[in-house]
């Protein structure tokens, strides 16, 4: 099988298995995205963040919790990281001030294209081995795949169907 270690055993059944499969290739790209951001010394959750605050900003902190799935303790921490970089502002949201709204600084901008690109990069060579035609494909497939919320679906993300 193309990708398999020399020292892995072989094992048929599992390694054909539309879940196996997705498993490994979905750790291969987490490997690849958290090597290539490293090189601009983020972590995969801070540009989550980042990415996410520039799509939604400013955005409540809570509902940016919410939107990415992070635990809320988890967010704090991620959200003080960025903010000690100064690439988000933490300010009272207008229309409710007991909330704080979450916006990308010029830096985070800056930090975000650059991010951006390194992710992009990742990407490109996770896809490799793929025509631009099957990639396409590909990523129209796995896209339905991740949308189905159908009873027994993966719902969660935990890879076991519940």
């Amino acid at each position: 099988m193309a990708g398999k270690a020399d020292d892995e055993p072989a094992l048929p059944r599992i390694q054909a298995l539309p879940s196996w499969l997705l498993n490994r290739a979905s750790a291969r790209g987490r490997r690849l995205v958290t090597e290539a951001l490293a090189q601009d010394g983020m972590r995969m959750p801070h540009h989550a963040v980042l990415s996410a605050v520039a799509d939604l900003g400013p955005v409540a902190q809570a509902e940016l919790g919410r939107t990415t799935g992070f635990d809320p303790k988890d967010m704090v921490g991620i959200l003080n990281d960025l903010q000690a970089q100064e690439l988000i502002t933490r300010t009272p949201d207008p229309a409710d001030r007991r909330k704080n709204a979450i916006a990308l600084t010029p830096a985070g901008r800056r930090r975000l294209a650059r991010l951006t690109k390194l992710g992009d990069e990742a990407n490109e060579a996770l896809l490799a081995a793929l025509t631009p035609a099957e990639r396409e494909l590909f990523l129209a497939l796995l896209s339905r795949v991740v949308a189905d919320t159908t009873p027994g679906g993966d719902q969660d993300g935990s890879g076991n169907g519940r």
